[in-house]
C-alpha cells in the first residue's frame, strides 16, 4: 500500500477510536489480560463490542494515545493491504506519533482479514511488545493460533450483551439480594424486551432492530460466503433461516439435508461449521462419556442473539419456551460452562460438566402449570439427576418461583430473569 492512503486510514481510524464515548463496561474480569506477556486474542462475532472493549482495556491500562498503535482491518481502503505492509504502519507509527517503542501496545482489530497476519503478531511478540488483536471467525484464528502462537496466547470469547449488561445501558440498577414489588415488575418489563432485541450493543443504544438484518447478511455474505469462496448461496440461505426458525430443538444431519433439500451430509456438515465458526449459532451435544457417541447424536442449535429470531427466521407464537431456553444457554455460555444435553426416556435441557463429571442439571420451561408440562420437565430432571448422582436440580420459568422435593430430589424453581441478575 502507498504511505498517503495508510496515513489517511491511520488518522480516520484513530480519530475514531479515540472519540468513543459513554461505553458500557462488560462483565469480565479483565485483569489477567492486562498482566499477561501473552498475546490476547478477543474473538466473537461481528458487533458485538470487540472494538469497544479494547477502548476500556485502554482506559484500565491508562494508556497514552502515542503508546497505541491501533488499525482496523474491516476498512474497504485495505483491499490490498498485505503482511509487508505491517512494517509500513509501523514506521509510520514511529514517524507520525514519535512514541517511546518500549511501551508501544498493538490494537489490531479484525485481523483474521489479513493473510499470514499471524506471522508480524509473532516477531513484535519476541519484541517484549503488548499485543491485542480482534477477530470474527473462531476458525481462521484457532487455525493460526495453533500453528505460530503455540503457548503465546489467551483468548476472550466476547458475545453481545448479557441482561445485566443490558440493564447497565439502560442505567437500571437494583439490589440483586432484596427486590421490592416494584422492581421485580420493572426487571420483568425489561427481561422481556431484552428477549425481543438481543443484546447487540449498537442496535440497543439506537434502539433499531433493522440493524440485525443488516448484521446477518454481512456474517453470511463476508463472513462466509466470500471467505470460503462459496459459488452457491441459496442452500446455505435456506438452511440458516430455517435454523434460524427452529431455535433450541434437536436435529440430525439426515434431518438438516431432508428438510433443507442439500445434495450430501458432508455439505450440511460443511455449512454448519462455516455457521459456527463465525459465531451465528452454537451447537450443543449429548452428553456420553464416549467421545464417539457425542459425535454421532443429534444436536441442539441455538442462536447467538435472540435479536436475530424473527428477523432472519420465521417466528411462531409457540415458542416461548425455546427463546427462554436459548437464553439460558447464552448465560451458561458466557460462564464458560462445559455444556451439554441430557436425553434417555426423558430430556434435560442442560448438563453441566466440571472436570470429568456432571455437575449441574437444568430445565428450562415457560410455564409449567400444565399437568402434562410438569411431569414432563419434572420427569427430565430427576432422571438426570439420578443418572449423574445429584441431589439438586433447577427448572427456570417465565415467572413461577418455589422449591419443591420431588422423587427426593429437590427442585428448585426459578423465573429466568432472577437467575440472569444473580
Amino acid at each position: 500500500m502507498d504511505d498517503i492512503t495508510l496515513k489517511q486510514v491511520i488518522a480516520d481510524q484513530r480519530e475514531n477510536f479515540f472519540s468513543k464515548k459513554k461505553l458500557i463496561q462488560r462483565d469480565l474480569d479483565l485483569d489477567v489480560y492486562l498482566k499477561t506477556r501473552q498475546v490476547v486474542v478477543i474473538s466473537g462475532i461481528r458487533r458485538c463490542g470487540k472494538s469497544s472493549l479494547l477502548y476500556l482495556i485502554k482506559n484500565k491500562m491508562h494508556l497514552k494515545k502515542e503508546q497505541i498503535v491501533y488499525f482496523n482491518f474491516d476498512d474497504e481502503r485495505l483491499i490490498n493491504f498485505k503482511i509487508g505492509d505491517f512494517n509500513k504502519l509501523y514506521a509510520l507509527h514511529i514517524e507520525l506519533f514519535r512514541p517511546d517503542i518500549s511501551k508501544l501496545i498493538w490494537f489490531l482489530d479484525e485481523i483474521q482479514n489479513i493473510h499470514n497476519w499471524e506471522k508480524f503478531v509473532n516477531r513484535i511478540y519476541e519484541k517484549q511488545m503488548k499485543i491485542f488483536v480482534t477477530g470474527s471467525n473462531a476458525s481462521l484464528l484457532s487455525s493460526e493460533i495453533s500453528t505460530a502462537l503455540t503457548g503465546r496466547n489467551m483468548t476472550i470469547y466476547l458475545m453481545p450483551f448479557s441482561f445485566k449488561e443490558y440493564l447497565r445501558i439502560k442505567n437500571i440498577s437494583f439490589s440483586d439480594s432484596l427486590l421490592t414489588t416494584e422492581q421485580k415488575a420493572m426487571l420483568t418489563g425489561e427481561f422481556y424486551q431484552y428477549v425481543e432485541t438481543g443484546g447487540f450493543p449498537q442496535v440497543l443504544q439506537e434502539n433499531n432492530m433493522s440493524l440485525i438484518s443488516f448484521y446477518y447478511q454481512d456474517i453470511l455474505y463476508r463472513d462466509i460466503v466470500a471467505r470460503y469462496s462459496l459459488q452457491q448461496t441459496e442452500e446455505l440461505k435456506n438452511l440458516s433461516l430455517f435454523i434460524s426458525s427452529n431455535i433450541s430443538r434437536l436435529y440430525s444431519y439426515r434431518q438438516l439435508l431432508t428438510i433443507c433439500g442439500v445434495n450430501s451430509v458432508s455439505t450440511i456438515k460443511k455449512y454448519l461449521n462455516y455457521f459456527e465458526q463465525s459465531f451465528l449459532f452454537y451447537f450443543v451435544k449429548k452428553f456420553d462419556y464416549s467421545i464417539k457417541k457425542q459425535i454421532l447424536n443429534p444436536k441442539k442449535i441455538y442462536l447467538s442473539d435472540t435479536g436475530f429470531y424473527g428477523k432472519i427466521g420465521f417466528r411462531s407464537t409457540h415458542d416461548a419456551g425455546h427463546l427462554l431456553e436459548n437464553i439460558a444457554f447464552l448465560s451458561l455460555k458466557r460462564s464458560g460452562k462445559e455444556i451439554y444435553y441430557h436425553k434417555h426416556k426423558y430430556e434435560c435441557d442442560f448438563v453441566i460438566k466440571k472436570n470429568l463429571n456432571i455437575s449441574e442439571a437444568i430445565q428450562v420451561s415457560a410455564q409449567i402449570t400444565n399437568a402434562t408440562t410438569r411431569k414432563r420437565e419434572f420427569e427430565g430432571l430427576y432422571e438426570a439427576l439420578n443418572v449423574y448422582d445429584l441431589e439438586q436440580g433447577l427448572i427456570l420459568t417465565e415467572n413461577e418461583e418455589g422449591v419443591e422435593v420431588y422423587k427426593s430430589k429437590k427442585i428448585v424453581i426459578k423465573p429466568l430473569w432472577q437467575w440472569l441478575v444473580q
